[in-house]
């Protein structure tokens, strides 16, 4: 795992597997830990290099519910977890999901060391909205992010000038369409993700390094092309420039595969 300080307040922790983004925030007396690293080692890497750097942690939030994203109550077990309406929504839907598939997980790579995850109590958001810090002086800002699933929320940070948006705008993955996820809503999502790197200084992926405002924009156009060309082309849709590598393919046949059916 890698720790980045992007900011003096800011620390971006990106995963082993699937370079899974974890965002540590500071804001003053309070701080918070948006989505989280995959491996059991990392995740309990994290709180010691948070309390070395003087990083509070006073709670958690999740960008969506894919369960490589919910770990952080295994590194934090007694911090709440704040996330989106529709993301509350799906894990009560479906409960206990995110565990099974950390289990299939972890037997398919031998990980045998794991703590157990619990997803009790967890605390909806109201989206689009503002969620007050400390005394009320800093809001973070909840902004809509469907499309790669049916739910999702990309968080904007305005006194850091930072863009935590969950699985969009990857320099290293192709737009996934898992299930309950479309093209159309995904295009929606990126849309609305564009004002909001105009105004940023560092965009924040759920995968790969954080990206400058122009990186990212780039990379916005290029997921927007090659999902507008999807649900015609299909299988002959031209995958993104830079990200046309064995796995992407297999992510680009997944996603043909669900627009199938």
């Amino acid at each position: 795992m890698r720790a980045l300080s992007v900011h003096a307040d800011l620390i971006v922790f990106i995963s082993r597997f699937w370079q899974t983004t974890c965002t540590a925030v500071r804001a003053g007396e309070e701080g918070f830990v948006i989505d989280s690293p995959v491996y059991p080692d990392e995740l309990e890497a994290v709180p010691s290099v948070l309390e070395q750097a003087g990083f509070p942690v006073s709670g958690l939030l999740a960008t969506h519910a894919d369960w490589d994203h919910l770990l952080g109550r295994i590194a934090f077990p007694r911090a709440s977890l704040g996330c989106g309406e529709t993301t509350a929504r799906r894990l009560a839907a479906e409960p206990g999901a995110a565990q099974r598939e950390l289990r299939e997980f972890d037997e398919e790579h031998y990980v045998d060391d794991r703590r157990p995850l619990s997803l009790a109590s967890v605390q909806s958001l109201p989206v689009p909205g503002r969620l007050a810090l400390g005394s009320g002086d800093r809001e973070l800002e909840l902004h809509p992010a469907d499309g790669h699933t049916a739910d999702g929320t990309a968080f904007y940070i305005p006194w850091l000038g930072v863009l935590v948006c969950g699985d969009y705008l990857s320099p290293v993955e192709i737009p996934w369409l898992s299930p309950g996820g479309s093209p159309n809503n995904y295009l929606a999502t990126l849309e609305r993700l564009r004002p909001l790197v105009e105004r940023a200084d560092t965009v924040v992926p759920g995968h790969g390094r954080p990206l400058r405002p122009d990186e990212a924009l780039t990379l916005l156009e290029e997921d927007a092309s090659y999902l507008r060309a999807l649900p015609a082309d299909g299988a002959d849709a031209a995958l993104p420039p830079g990200r046309r590598t064995n796995p992407q393919r297999r992510i680009h046949a997944q996603n043909v595969e669900l627009l199938a059916r």
